[in-house]
């Protein structure tokens, strides 16, 4: 088949996508020389640009619905939405590019084109993403149409609804659907999303998994470990843990369910190593990009501040595993059935990986942009990825590449639409500082209520949302009354991205442990408690850097860098971690009794307090309760609880 008799099969949708892709590349790609292409004029490329992506999606919906039970409806809704998100972007067009230069007063006519704008937005989102994302988009319509009839303290400012609803919901540059948020993640998130999809496309993932396999194989939990270690770095590449799970665990959960782990297990263990890759560097999930833009700091402090708290907790989960093999009476094997092992072109395959992540973090560090940097990794990705025989057979997959990157930033955009929305509200009625006062008034100067508070919200929030939705918007809402307590504004971000990340496997609506309970056929439900439960430290880790902000590194983070200081939080959390990974896995070298547990426990919280003292006792507890348990596991049998064969069911 020729070139041109294969672009000539490519589907609109994928025709579209691509265009995306290069006219979003253009508007963010850094000066060459004297040459340069972007950024084009403002308002014209938010209206083009969100036009583009919501064709992108309605022809996909309008394609997807012949499939659908309600074919008809779903179709006819597709179009009306599409129809209508493109028509309110040419209104945009119109109406914001003439402010500058006269005053507008905003009728019933603009607002009920902000309103249908909002509509298509959150139809989308909700046929992409699910209702509990939509629903908030929704409420946040309401509240801004509603709120002046709200009683205290949720009641807003008796405005004008025509004025309010059209300025914050779409004619403005800084809020709504086109505003600010739209803003940073298109020059911010999008390169990164793109490269992403380039470097899952050009096939370096089976090569790095099957080294992971290889690694691992003489570890008692093997496939579990490779799991987690192959995650980990596909992970820090596509940044989404749905993705990561699909993408890895269609291998390695059967492989962990074969070496004798329940399925439950399997899928939390491939569920919680995937979520980790969104906060594992250099490149990490969208909201990482973003709190940059939001702190106001380099990528690179991000990049570094993350650096000690991530690996503490993929070393939680390779800790969780050692303990679980153990309960298990797991043993190594030599080698993994059905798992090829590495070939030469494997550890070629890997420098499609490894290089372009070298040369991110070497721009960043000689001060270019994230966007600069991605750009510049991606256009060394096309010569590169022709180290793949793949690619050089089939040099057409660099296009679908860019292609898939292209849609899946569309429907990322109808997500950040929606969320928008809810920021706009919150923004124009004050809610944010209500709710700072309102918090600050219950917890008088108690910072762990503040958190408790805060975590649980941003779990709630997290429910069903991907991290970006979930972490903007509790940023918006939580973030000022943390900083009233005292938390740098780094830390405090870094906190609610913690929790945003970790919401997608906490029950009873975790999509990444659901997506691992339909490889692995264990219970949706059951998988994701066991995930929460040896995923843990996504949830502990950010309460010990909010009282002791030196783990962050960085001094933006509040506490300034003393090596010996850092040098004994990082012992001291090192054995938190695993007195809390065998306290909850009830095991260590034999079964262990609730009372060791809620010892265990107990010097883990003291150990991460950040009083001296109870540091200290932490450590004489924790050390003696350690000593104890492997004293008395000499004088007795350790038998495991079970062995794999009688657990293979």
């Amino acid at each position: 088949m020729t070139v041109f008799s294969r672009l000539k099969t490519l589907n609109p949708v994928s025709v579209l996508s691509f265009i995306v892709c290069i006219y979003g590349l253009l508007n963010v790609m850094p000066a060459i020389g004297d040459f340069r292409v972007g950024p084009f004029p403002m308002v014209f490329f938010r209206a083009s640009f969100f036009a583009l992506c919501v064709l992108v999606i309605g022809l996909a919906m309008i394609a997807k619905s012949r499939q659908q039970r309600f074919a008809p409806f779903s179709a006819v809704m597709s179009v009306l939405a599409t129809i209508g998100a493109v028509w309110s972007c040419w209104s945009f067009y119109k109406i914001s590019g003439s402010l500058d230069d006269m005053m507008f007063l905003f009728g019933e006519r603009e607002m009920w084109t902000a309103v249908i704008a909002s509509s298509a937005s959150i139809y989308f989102c909700w046929r992409i993403w699910g209702l509990p994302v939509a629903l908030l988009g929704i409420f946040g319509v309401l509240y801004m149409a509603t709120g002046h009839h709200w009683p205290a303290p949720f009641q807003t400012v008796n405005r004008d609804v025509p004025e309010m609803l059209a300025q914050n919901l779409l004619f403005s540059l800084d809020t709504g659907i086109l505003g600010s948020t739209f803003s940073i993640v298109v020059t911010t998130v999008f390169p990164f999303i793109i490269l992403g999809a380039v470097l899952e496309g050009v096939g370096a993932g089976d090569s790095m998994i099957r080294i992971a396999f290889h690694w691992m194989r003489k570890t008692a939990g093997g496939p579990a470990h490779a799991a987690i270690l192959s995650s980990a770095l596909f992970g820090t590449v596509s940044g989404s843990a749905v993705g990561n799970v699909v993408g890895t665990g269609v291998i390695t959960i059967p492989m962990i369910k074969r070496r004798g782990f329940t399925p439950n297990f399997a899928g939390a263990v491939e569920s919680a190593a995937s979520t980790g890759g969104q906060i594992m560097p250099p490149i990490m999930g969208a909201a990482a990009l973003v709190m940059a833009d939001f702190v106001g700091v380099s990528y690179m402090t991000v990049v570094i501040a993350v650096l000690i708290p991530s690996i503490a907790f993929y070393g939680s989960l390779f800790a969780s595993v050692v303990f679980e093999s153990r309960r298990l009476g797991i043993k190594p094997q030599d080698k993994v059935d059905g798992v090829d092992a590495p070939n030469r072109q494997d550890y070629l395959n890997l420098a499609l990986i490894f290089i372009p992540l070298v040369v991110i973090v070497l721009l960043l560090t000689n001060g270019m942009s994230p966007s600069g940097a991605s750009i510049a990794a991606l256009a060394l990705m096309f010569p590169l990825s022709f180290i793949n025989p793949e690619i050089r057979k089939k040099p057409l997959q660099l296009i679908k590449c860019l292609s898939v990157g292209g849609r899946t930033f569309a429907g990322l955009l109808m997500a950040i639409a929606a969320v928008s929305i809810v920021i706009s509200a919150l923004s124009a009625t004050g809610v944010p500082i209500k709710f700072g006062v309102l918090l600050s008034s219950l917890v008088s100067d108690s910072l762990l209520i503040s958190l408790l508070l805060t975590a649980v919200c941003c779990i709630v929030l997290g429910m069903g949302m991907p991290t970006l939705p979930a972490y903007v918007t509790v940023a918006t809402i939580a973030i000022p009354a943390m900083q009233q307590l005292g938390l740098a504004p780094l830390t405090a971000h870094m906190f609610v991205f913690f929790i945003a990340v970790g919401s997608v496997i906490t029950p009873p609506v975790a999509i990444a442990a659901f997506a691992a309970a339909s490889i692995s056929k264990g219970g949706p439900v059951g998988t994701s408690i066991t995930a929460s439960r040896i995923g843990i430290m996504i949830f502990v880790i950010p309460f010990a850097f909010a009282y002791n902000p030196e783990l962050l590194t960085v001094s933006q983070a509040g506490a300034e860098f003393d090596f010996l200081a850092w040098s004994w939080l990082l012992v001291r959390l090192a054995f938190g971690i695993i007195l809390t990974v065998s306290a909850l896995s009830f095991f260590h070298v034999k079964r262990l009794s609730l009372l060791e547990v809620s010892g265990r426990l107990a010097a883990a919280v003291m150990l991460l307090s950040p009083i001296e003292y109870w540091n200290i006792v932490g450590a004489i507890l924790g050390t003696c309760l350690w000593a104890w348990h492997l004293r008395q596991s000499a004088n007795g049998a350790s038998m495991p609880l079970m062995t794999a064969k009688n657990n293979k069911t």
